[in-house]
């Protein structure tokens, strides 16, 4: 399935931007040189938080186990451009199904593990995938049940693949395909660079989750900005925290690993301790962290003094602004640059290293002007990509200090929603620029204005911990409680996920409801647990203007 325009095709291909090396094209190369050494790590604790034991594969047991899988897809009718859902914590398996789905070129749809029956309808229903793989036991929550409900409404989805032990009739175990010595790996399919690889899923201010196809052009072209931007080396060992599901955890790390042919550790639910341990038992040279995390152990130098940092040589973080304060101390006193990061599922990327503000306070509040004329980068993809900010005026902006939202294009950008046209034809202008939603201005030193700021959201999201909320969607679910006359949802900070969300209630006549009965609710409906309010606050009326619309700004400033 090739989604991009054959004119860009031609036009990246022939500059060299793109290439004809698939994801497993990177993985072979890396199994042909260094077959014995340690590719894919699980988490330590694995038992205590899913089925399995702790794995450690090579990059011969990962060819092995991904044939297998690919065998099992194949033998059950899974063929090219055919969808599978996979919803599996951050463990190996979950890079097994990649590489097993990229050797057949069927498409892999990676799902958050906290979407519910929600969620899944919706992501279901755009995608009618074919199989879903996923897991008995996460967090104590079994998810085939769920899974088999599913199928039963949804007549493409005929193949579930399940991670555990017991599983029920109809379920198709992974643990036993994968240890299945008979199972020889099929003929690869003939598999463009720029057939897609993915589709993944993002909020925003719509209700519903956007499906975002990206191809194996657009992975590999944007993992570079990690890969140039967090300065990788061949054989990197990167830690990941993060959900290998969407732009950090594939963008930011799978791919990355793929391209230096390092170890890949895996990590996930949070844990700092198990966390910190890995990265000192693995030996690890990168990894990545929020920055309320970052800010959280500087307060702690005791639990620092124990920690051997001597491996690393430095963090990712991103999701919200970074304190100049933090970076200054991680890089002064720990000799631990931290890098910058800014980026979506639909391809935006901003890289701020030390090659481009070697000064920390700068870092923290900086991007550099990637795609403008006038300035050299390091990272290959500074020349590669073009940016502007644009006024509410529909205007480019060109001088210091005036917001304006930022628009991308590039070898990185998606193609366009999936199957919502509707969607692509406002996120993109006629010249190709997609807007991301995103306020920054121009900033600098002195005349030097060689950097964007960020400033703020246009859209109506709530980055929890790293995962995007839409506060529209969650408005009109509780628009349905029987107490509830109007609502607004918004974020308000919170230290350690960034933000969480309020739920701003007028309640109708001679009714108040709690906190409680929102959430309990919201159960009913199976939403996922992270989008849940976490705050409630009764008011008489909402802000509006003069012409009725509902002033977010000030309800956050309320809420606040």
């Amino acid at each position: 399935m090739i989604l991009s325009r054959a004119e860009l095709i031609e036009a990246y291909t022939g500059k060299g931007w793109w290439g004809t090396e698939t994801i497993l094209d990177l993985f072979l190369k890396n199994w042909a040189a260094t077959p014995d050494a340690l590719a894919v790590v699980d988490p330590p604790n694995r038992a205590g938080f899913t089925s399995g034991e702790p794995l450690r594969l090579t990059y011969s047991d990962l060819k092995t186990a991904a044939g297998r899988l690919a065998a099992a897809f194949a033998a059950d009718g899974l063929v090219k451009d055919d969808i599978i859902m996979v919803q599996l914590p951050n463990v190996a398996e979950l890079a097994v199904v990649y590489l097993a789905a990229v050797h057949l070129g069927i498409i892999v749809s990676p799902l958050p593990v906290q979407y519910r029956t929600h969620e899944l309808k919706q992501v279901m229903g755009l995608a009618q995938p074919k199989g879903l793989v996923t897991t008995n036991n996460f967090a104590g929550f079994d998810y085939l049940p769920m899974a088999a409900k599913l199928a039963a409404d949804l007549p493409s989805l005929t193949l579930l693949y399940g991670v555990g032990e017991n599983l029920p009739e109809g379920v198709r175990s992974l643990g036993d395909i994968l240890a299945d010595g008979s199972l020889a790996p099929p003929p690869r399919a003939a598999v463009d660079a720029n057939d897609i690889f993915t589709i993944c899923w993002t909020s925003g201010t719509e209700a519903d989750p956007k499906g975002v196809p990206r191809s194996h052009n657009h992975w590999i072209w944007i993992a570079y900005a990690s890969v140039d931007g967090c300065e990788f080396e061949p054989g990197h060992i990167l830690l990941n925290p993060f959900p290998m599901i969407n732009m950090a955890g594939i963008g930011g790390m799978f791919v990355p690993w793929l391209i230096t042919g390092g170890k890949l550790v895996m990590h996930q639910p949070f844990d700092l301790q198990v966390y910190l341990g890995q990265m000192m038992m693995e030996k690890v040279n990168y990894t990545v962290a929020p920055p309320a995390l970052l800010n959280m152990l500087l307060m702690r130098p005791e639990v620092l003094a124990k920690v051997d940092f001597s491996a690393i040589k430095n963090i990712g973080s991103g999701s919200a602004p970074l304190s100049p304060w933090m970076v200054s101390k991680w890089q002064n006193e720990y000799h631990i640059p931290v890098i910058n990061i800014f980026g979506s599922n639909e391809g935006a990327s901003f890289t701020s290293g030390m090659q481009e503000f070697p000064d920390p306070e700068m870092r923290a509040q900086l991007f550099p002007r990637f795609g403008v004329p006038g300035f050299e980068w390091s990272s290959r993809v500074a020349g590669q990509m073009q940016t502007k900010l644009v006024g509410g005026d529909g205007e480019t902006i060109t001088e210091a200090g005036v917001p304006g939202e930022m628009a991308i294009k590039g070898p990185g950008i998606f193609p366009g929603y999936y199957h919502r046209p509707d969607l692509t034809e406002k996120a993109f202008d006629a010249d190709g620029y997609f807007y991301t939603g995103d306020l920054f201005q121009i900033d600098g030193e002195g005349d030097n204005l060689n950097g964007y700021r960020f400033v703020g959201r246009a859209k109506d999201i709530i980055i929890r911990g790293g995962v995007n909320i839409s506060a529209e969607e969650i408005e009109g679910l509780i628009q349905g409680h029987p107490k509830v006359a109007e609502v607004a949802v918004v974020g308000y900070p919170d230290e350690r996920l960034g933000e969480k969300s309020c739920a701003v209630v007028v309640p109708r006549p001679e009714m108040t409801p709690t906190l409680e009965e929102i959430v309990d609710f919201l159960n009913e409906k199976d939403v996922a647990v992270y989008k849940l309010p976490e705050r409630l606050e009764i008011v008489e009326a909402l802000p509006r203007n003069p012409v009725g619309k509902v002033l977010k700004r000030d309800i956050r400033q309320m809420v606040r």
